[in-house]
């Protein structure tokens, strides 16, 4: 009879948190306190922008309709791809920080600059205006954070913002972007 008891998960345990969120573990990465925690506030601001991001281009590549459904349909699912890894890029750095990062969706939800859309379908040019919108948002705060993190010596910050946040989310607004542009798919002529 021992010998099954310790086969049998010990599930019912009593839950406890081990580091309370906004606090930092002491590493030694050459950062000062203050700076390791401009960065990760900084950092979890874009972490909850790029996940709403990220989860409008799924929801947008679902309720995709049109003539151009098929091409739009296959980048929007790219484009969720590209910032599912920017996700994890930005969790993985805040704790590398020695921070915690947000995880579950009401944290985004609570922290979110990018307005919530509908749960029902819009029209294309909608869908594609609030993903621009959305991309705004987070350039506009990787910009700022990387001046701040560029500021108080921590490059590494800094470098993840410019090199994979900035110049991955500016060339989603261009391949968006270009989908607005008021051209008709044939001649009238």
């Amino acid at each position: 009879m021992a010998d099954t008891d310790q086969a049998q998960p010990q599930y019912k345990i009593e839950y406890r948190e081990i580091q309370p969120f906004g606090t930092l573990k002491d590493l030694p990465l050459g950062l000062s306190e203050n700076a390791r925690k401009q960065s990760v506030s900084i950092l979890n601001q874009v972490l909850a922008d790029t996940m709403m991001l990220r989860d409008l281009y799924k929801k947008h590549h679902w309720q995709m309709s049109g003539a151009t459904f098929y091409q739009l349909h296959l980048l929007l699912d790219t484009h969720y791809e590209k910032q599912a890894e920017l996700v994890d890029m930005v969790a993985e750095r805040i704790q590398a920080l020695g921070g915690i990062s947000i995880a579950t969706p009401h944290d985004v939800a609570e922290m979110t600059r990018i307005p919530r859309p509908p749960r029902g379908r819009e029209d294309v040019p909608t869908m594609l205006a609030r993903l621009l919108e959305a991309h705004r948002v987070v350039l506009e705060q990787a910009h700022e954070g990387a001046k701040t993190a560029d500021e108080s010596g921590d490059d590494g910050t800094n470098d993840l913002l410019v090199s994979d946040i900035i110049r991955s989310n500016e060339p989603q607004v261009w391949f968006i972007g270009e989908h607005l542009a008021a051209t008709a798919l044939q001649r009238a002529d």
